[in-house]
């Protein structure tokens, strides 16, 4: 998963919407940041940069959540506003 990054503090994750990119969140990231927040602004499942699975099968809730999930894990993080 493609992910754009910047501050230090607590996360905010910034979940763009249908057909977006994580670039879109660009000006907000930025101001977040500069307020005290880590941010993370990910190219959703199928979008982007990141990987598109061929199985229309997985683009479920569940696995958009399952996504986030793992994303605030893989970040060291146990908790995030999204």
């Amino acid at each position: 998963m493609f992910v754009r990054e910047a501050g230090h503090g607590p996360l905010v994750v910034l979940c763009h919407g249908w057909p977006e990119l994580s670039y879109s969140w660009r000006h907000q990231i930025a101001a977040l940041a500069a307020a005290g927040f880590r941010v993370a602004a990910p190219d959703m499942r199928g979008f982007g940069r990141t990987a598109a699975p061929a199985d229309i099968g997985a683009y479920t809730i569940f696995d958009t959540v399952g996504d986030m999930v793992a994303l605030v894990a893989a970040l060291g993080e146990k908790k995030a506003m999204i």
